[in-house]
């Protein structure tokens, strides 16, 4: 009886130990999970940082990661454009020497012209679509919460200002600090240490 009793305390113990460490181990996966979605996006960010670091000024002011888009409505307009009669094969001189749509009437031509007008304007407000459609950088949305402010902010301040302006834009504090220290790098924005604090405020223009 004493053996069959300490078996089965040792079991216990056992099972109690297992218990354990698999919900410490469930825990650090999640843990591990949102470290790594963290991580995914500070890569993103970084890789913009670099791109900053080695455009001209000039690229520097315009939006440095924005999409392809505009090289891609401009490719979708030339395709999906009306064929122009001065291009179109069908403009060419039939073999006796007239154009094939010499003999159409007024009304058929006037209908191409409106059909023309009318695809090309349905591309252009595509391409304009696609414009509105890009969202706003975060650092635009730092400079104009952090231009708000004559004191310096920290850069926690200015995310909880963030979230609270924007809720569809969730940002990590690592990036929120990546991206801040990248418009203190193009001179946008100064950083400043008060005791172990950073903090930002804007760069005053000296435009008169």
């Amino acid at each position: 009886m004493p053996t069959t009793s300490a078996t089965t305390t040792i079991r216990s113990r056992y099972a109690e130990q297992a218990i354990s460490d698999l919900a410490e181990n469930r825990r650090r996966q999640k843990e591990l999970t949102r470290q790594l979605e963290a991580l995914h996006q500070e890569e993103s960010l970084l890789l913009n940082i670099l791109k900053l670091a080695g455009a001209s000024d000039a690229d520097s002011d315009a939006a440095p990661d924005q999409p392809p888009v505009p090289q891609q409505a401009q490719n979708e307009a030339e395709v999906s454009a009306p064929v122009t009669p001065a291009t179109s094969p069908d403009a060419a001189e039939a073999p006796t020497g007239r154009p094939r749509d010499a003999g159409a009437s007024p009304d058929t031509r006037q209908r191409k012209t409106r059909a023309g007008r009318t695809g090309a304007g349905r591309t252009g407000a595509k391409g304009a679509d696609k414009q509105e459609e890009r969202p706003v950088l975060l650092q635009d949305l730092l400079l104009e919460l952090l231009a708000a402010h004559s004191e310096p902010r920290l850069a926690a301040e200015l995310r909880e200002e963030l979230l609270r302006a924007h809720p569809d834009r969730q940002p990590t504090p690592q990036v929120v600090r990546n991206t801040l220290e990248a418009l203190v790098a193009k001179g946008r924005i100064q950083r400043h240490k008060q005791n172990r604090s950073v903090m930002y405020t804007v760069v005053e223009s000296n435009d008169t």
